[in-house]
């Protein structure tokens, strides 16, 4: 009975602890799922803000319904005939904005954009003009957890702006959303306020974390994040510096106004709970234990996380097995598997099994689930077999393996960016997957651009070797998961979400084998500090 108490407490525990690089740990055969917080929205208050701001045009106010049916749910939207007028205007601009069951703030003045409409002038006015000169939204995506745009402001736009010296427009996210996930945060909560916006934001909180400057503040009961890509350094050319981000940021602050939103029943919380797994035993997949990175990897030789958490029941992100999850900036690569050697023969390489996690392996990336603030943020996965036969019936071609939507999901991603993000917003998640080192240039070609629509399993790309330019990293596939908090999107571990993902599309559970360190001549040459060094270098602030 004692055996099984310890056991229990372990298993609650082990997702907590942060593992020195090498300590063992005791084996784990279960996953967890998350838990994730529902919000109540106040919409009664979203309601009133409404009111306030279309008053200020007494021309349009009349064509807005404020007192709705009584006697009837408070959720139900004929309560509130103002919203349904509201998503009426907007929805044109902002594609079904009516789906989100949380209000929309937006930098967009719904009442001098009517108005203009009502004046008949000639020409019709730029969208800019009603959105603090911010450009027509890049991404607009509504849906029950919520809703997520971006927005950009060009070099030179916006009255009174200082100069900068970055040169290119400036991308600002806005998330809100009705669900939280309850994640083991160190650092979350913390901030400084911003006194020129105390009055209309009363417990605004601005702060640098994971490469963004974030303002996080609760309007309705509902969290809202404004965050902005940055580094916090100096102001260069092609870097943006944080401290320029600054004004960009709270000028968007200051022109968000109701542009729309449905309220719906109040969601429940979602508790953790054990994972689905597959019951018949695979002949061959193993995995080292959540948080065994390779020894002194880490930044400052920290250990990794042990976080046994299946974030999502995602579709695994490369088209076919095997695979395998390995380092790729601290061991060396096999040129070729040896005739008749078995594809989950390991020997130390990172192409076999068992696989290994990575997450908080030393990057200059902020990450607040490591010791020490900084990690790899996600996942480097290599395809085994490739697919396809090149010209003259010779060997695969290992540039055809196909990289999948893990999810139904929308994209999120700007021509020539280098990363892909797949979001996916439902009542019971809101929760991100990022793809890295495709190339940008057949990414573009394709469509993969903000806005659109994959359906899980769906290709879209092929796992390469792009890290700023073609061949800038060993061919793989980084991948990534990031959860939404009141700190905004934050990474999290997706070892075991692939783990759980790729034995359901092998159809076998794995076997999870001790900690064990890698040989020493399989640990490549570059020390974590060069790793660093190399990284800081680059411009792109990206895996």
């Amino acid at each position: 009975m004692a055996t099984k108490a310890v056991r229990f407490v372990t298993r609650w525990l082990a997702p907590f602890v942060l593992l020195p690089a090498g300590l063992p740990v005791a084996v784990a055969d279960e996953f967890r799922t998350p838990s994730v917080s529902a919000v109540r929205i106040e919409w009664r208050a979203a309601l009133d803000q409404l009111r306030a701001e279309i008053n200020t045009r007494p021309a349009v106010a009349s064509n807005f319904t404020f007192s709705g049916r009584r006697r009837l749910p408070g959720y139900d939207s004929r309560t509130m005939p103002a919203l349904l007028q509201l998503n009426a205007v907007t929805a044109p601009i902002f594609a079904g904005i009516g789906r989100s069951r949380v209000p929309v703030l937006l930098p967009f003045d719904t009442a001098a954009f009517l108005e203009a409409r009502l004046s008949a002038t000639p020409a019709s006015p730029s969208l800019a003009r009603f959105q603090a000169d911010f450009g027509p939204a890049d991404l607009f995506d509504a849906g029950p957890a919520g809703y997520d745009a971006v927005f950009s402001l060009e070099p030179g736009a916006g009255d009174g702006m200082p100069r900068r010296t970055f040169a290119k427009p400036i991308e600002v996210q806005i998330t809100g959303s009705s669900l939280i996930y309850d994640i083991s945060d160190p650092l979350g909560g913390k901030g400084e306020p911003v006194k020129s916006l105390t009055g209309e934001f009363p417990d605004l909180r601005r702060f640098i974390r994971e490469g963004y400057v974030r303002y996080a503040f609760t309007r309705f009961g509902a969290p809202y994040v404004v965050s902005i890509q940055c580094l916090d350094s100096t102001p260069r050319p092609r870097r943006l510096a944080c401290r320029e981000a600054y004004p960009v940021a709270e000028r968007f602050l200051k022109a968000l106004r109701v542009a729309g939103g449905l309220p719906s029943r109040q969601f429940m919380d979602t508790p953790s709970g054990v994972a689905e797994r597959p019951l018949q035993r695979s002949p061959d997949f193993s995995y080292r234990p959540p948080g065994d990175i390779i020894a002194n990897t880490g930044f400052r030789k920290q250990g990794g996380r042990a976080d046994f958490t299946a974030y999502s029941q995602i579709r695994f992100p490369l088209e076919k097995a095997p695979a395998f999850a390995h380092s790729q900036s601290f061991m060396k690569r096999r040129a070729r598997e040896k005739p008749g050697e078995a594809a989950g023969h390991n020997g130390g390489y990172n192409s076999g099994y068992p696989w290994q996690d990575n997450f908080c392996e030393a990057r200059s990336f902020g990450v607040g689930q490591c010791a020490a603030g900084y990690g790899h943020q996600g996942q480097d996965i290599r395809a085994g077999e490739c697919e396809g036969v090149s010209e003259g019936g010779g060997e695969c071609d290992p540039r055809q393996q196909g990289v999948v939507a893990v999810r139904d999901s929308v994209v999120i991603r700007s021509p020539k960016q280098q990363a892909v993000t797949l979001q996916v917003n439902s009542h019971t998640e809101h929760i991100r997957f990022r793809y890295m080192h495709m190339n940008p240039v057949s990414l573009d070609a394709d469509g993969v651009l903000n806005g659109r629509l994959l359906a899980e399993g769906e290709r879209f790309g092929v796992v390469s070797n792009y890290l700023d330019y073609p061949n800038g990293t060993s061919r793989h596939l980084h991948f990534d998961v990031q959860v939404f908090t009141r700190d905004g999107w934050l990474w999290v571990n997706p070892y075991v979400t692939l783990i759980s993902a790729y034995e359901r599309l092998i159809r076998g559970r794995g076997r999870e084998t001790g900690p064990q360190a890698a040989p020493a001549s399989t640990v490549a040459n570059a020390s974590s500090k060069d790793v660093l060094r190399r990284l800081d270098a680059k411009e792109s602030g990206e895996n």
